[in-house]
């Protein structure tokens, strides 16, 4: 059996190690919200009709931290 200290050292270092390096977002992941509606209405209107759609989901991209 291991010392308790040591098992909670452990653990503290997995905790730290977690938060200090996240996951990294994917574009595909990111903002499906309006990801969906701007896909949605470009199958049934056309992209020319959904300029403000497509605005909408950049700016939620860049606010993510992505370069559009």
């Amino acid at each position: 059996m291991g010392n308790v200290n040591e098992k909670v050292e452990a653990a503290s270092t997995t905790e730290i190690q977690n938060t200090e390096a996240p996951k990294k977002l994917k574009p595909c992941c990111a903002c499906p919200e309006t990801k969906r509606a701007r896909d949605a209405c470009i199958i049934e209107n056309g992209e020319d009709n959904c300029k403000h759609l497509i605005e909408a989901h950049k700016e939620c991209m860049r606010k993510a931290g992505f370069n559009i």
